[in-house]
């Protein structure tokens, strides 16, 4: 019926005929279906169901124009007023559903809007609906034939307007109809009261049946957009989880054989240079080079697995774990100190591991490329943003040009950084001059992040 229920451009289409448009899950979901088989749904609970009333309320309403222009023109009761009036109210008819049809096409936000108006009334739509009415009563007036088309319009009635004008509208409409039937029967009789009431009865009962339908077809649709919703949150969780299941693989294939093997290296060095024998003095320097790439090396392999392990921060705070990478950075020759700057408070685990990787990365740097002596983490908590500066006094470098010389590395880790912060809505910023040292302040809002 949403073609009948059209109404002026001013507004958009209201009425049962909308329904059409606000049963069509179809359009609801934007995300992919979920998925396995499709849900079972009750034929007369689809969308195609509905359309159907719809479009056989269309065909009701052209079938008894058509008839009683019929009868009129057979019976020669005033043929030509009554064929003129049943035009006119054919194209008011038509025009209706012109509108609706393109107020259709004006995408599925509009149609659920249309749809729900349809039952709450509207100016234009009730408008509508009275010019309608009125054309069926002089039509009814003309001829008796045309008394049955007050069953359509009993229809929309009921669907168009809220219940409290919905009620007296049909029981004005079906009183006039008895009327009418008086007026050209020349008097009242059972037949010509029964018909219009038994009619106005099935019309009100059909049109509740055809809005529990279209409200079914909307909690459908909202059903279904909750479905696909929760299918994509359960998709990132698995990707997530998947994720960090191959991390925890390569850190435990790292450390089982790389840092292993390493670690292998450095006590055989270490056991041939404690031999009692002497070296000759050029022996000596190499192993204690080999030696001491061996410890870089593995340093370099263990940095690299607390980096893929996200078990970094399991019973610990990221304070604990940022003074921990401190204290191992210390430890291969450059002095790393933490200070904390503020109240501490709880944070949401992205936040923390997000920081932690960001403090690796900077760490790993300095040890790799700064030629520093000296560092300083600086981890600061604000109301609302947490901050962390890494800062050291290494030979520094051009940020705007990190890959010009290759000594001060290839730029990745640097990329790896502002990534692993955007996710998280935070900021990387960096000051670095040749010569000058380098600092690397990581910004993060807190409440935005958890949001």
């Amino acid at each position: 019926m949403s073609e009948s229920a059209a109404v002026p451009p001013a507004e958009p289409p209201t009425g049962a005929g909308s329904a059409e448009l606000s049963a069509a899950p179809s359009a609801a979901p934007s995300a992919a279906p979920p998925a396995g088989p499709p849900p079972r749904t009750h034929p007369l609970t689809s969308p195609s169901a509905v359309v159907l009333l719809r479009r056989a309320e269309h065909v009701l309403f052209a079938g008894l124009l058509v008839f009683g222009a019929a009868q009129s023109v057979t019976a020669r009761t005033r043929p030509l007023a009554a064929c003129l009036v049943a035009a006119a109210v054919a194209a008011w008819y038509g025009y209706g559903a012109v509108l609706s049809r393109r107020g259709r096409a004006g995408g599925a936000d509009s149609a659920d809007r249309a749809g729900r108006a349809g039952r709450a009334g509207s100016g234009a739509g009730d408008a509508w609906l009275l010019v309608l009415a009125v054309g069926w009563v002089a039509l009814a007036w003309l001829s008796v034939s045309f008394v049955w088309l007050v069953f359509p319009v009993l229809l929309l009635a009921w669907q168009l307007l809220p219940t409290r004008y919905a009620v007296p509208s049909v029981v004005g409409l079906t009183a006039a109809a008895i009327a009418a039937f008086a007026m050209h029967e020349g008097g009242f009789t059972a037949a010509g009261v029964l018909g219009p009431s038994i009619g106005a009865a099935v019309a009100v009962v059909i049109s509740v049946v055809y809005q529990q339908l279209r409200d079914e077809n909307e909690r459908r649709a909202n059903l279904l957009m909750s479905l696909a919703a929760a299918q994509e949150q359960l998709s990132a969780i698995q990707r997530q989880a998947g994720t960090l299941a191959e991390r925890e693989r390569l850190a435990g294939e790292i450390h089982d054989t790389i840092a292993q093997s390493l670690a292998s290296i450095v006590l055989l060095l270490r056991s041939v240079t404690a031999q009692a024998a002497p070296l000759p003095e050029a022996a000596r320097k190499q192993l204690d080079t080999a030696a001491g790439a061996a410890r870089t090396a593995l340093e370099d392999t263990r940095r690299l697995v607390r980096a893929l392990h996200p078990a970094d921060l399991a019973g610990q705070s990221l304070t604990e774990a940022l003074r921990r990478l401190a204290d191992d950075t210390t430890q291969v020759g450059i002095a790393t100190d933490l200070a904390v700057d503020g109240e501490p408070y709880e944070l949401p685990a992205p936040i923390a591991v997000a920081l932690l990787r960001t403090a690796q990365g900077a760490v790993g740097n300095i040890v790799a490329h700064a030629q520093a002596t000296r560092a300083r983490l600086t981890l600061t908590y604000q109301p609302g943003q947490l901050r962390l500066d890494i800062v050291d006094n290494g030979r520094g470098f051009d940020p705007d040009q990190p890959l010009r010389d290759p000594k001060a590395g290839t730029g990745i880790g640097l990329a790896a950084m502002r990534h692993r912060l955007a996710a998280v809505a935070g900021t990387l910023t960096i000051e670095s001059t040749p010569g000058g040292g380098t600092a690397i302040g990581a910004s993060i809002p807190v409440e935005a992040s958890r949001d």
